[in-house]
């Protein structure tokens, strides 16, 4: 774990916010000069916690406006089904968040759709990768938080 000054929190925060500053601009807010600046954020990228950088898409300018979550159980949990499932899941271009979980669910799959009508074809895709005992979703009707802006 990265040991972080305020300097460097008061950075990340503007960062995760605008990553489209420059580094005058990223300086000027945090009180330091370009210079120091310019290596702070070159450190904080070497020592993995600026992992990348990139542009965030609206997605219902894109006309995704449905997002689900999709809730998966399995009977099998060996290394080769959690390969198979794992490399089929992650080809799926509508699964933008995907996480193996702790307690009664096994899986769950962030998806953004077009319509909820599309939904069956990812599905139909989704239960051909690897066997699964069951599968439900359900959707969301408002986003009332959604940010990428983690609390540092």
């Amino acid at each position: 774990m990265a040991t972080l000054d305020d300097y460097d929190r008061k950075l990340l925060r503007l960062m995760q916010d605008d990553a489209n500053r420059t580094v005058q601009d990223y300086a000027d807010a945090i009180g330091l000069s370009p210079t120091p600046t310019a290596r702070r954020i070159k450190r904080l990228s070497e020592d993995g916690v600026i992992n990348k950088q990139v542009t965030l898409l609206d997605p219902e300018a894109l006309g995704l406006k449905t997002t689900l979550f999709v809730f998966i159980k399995t009977s099998r949990h060996d290394a080769d089904w959690l390969d198979a499932f794992s490399k089929g899941v992650r080809r799926m271009p509508e699964v933008v968040e995907f996480y193996r979980m702790g307690g009664d669910v096994d899986y769950l799959l962030k998806i953004i759709l077009p319509e909820i009508a599309d939904y069956d074809a990812v599905y139909k895709r989704l239960i051909s990768i690897a066997p699964l005992s069951d599968v439900s979703a359900s959707f969301a009707m408002e986003a009332l938080k959604n940010t990428t802006e983690l609390p540092v």
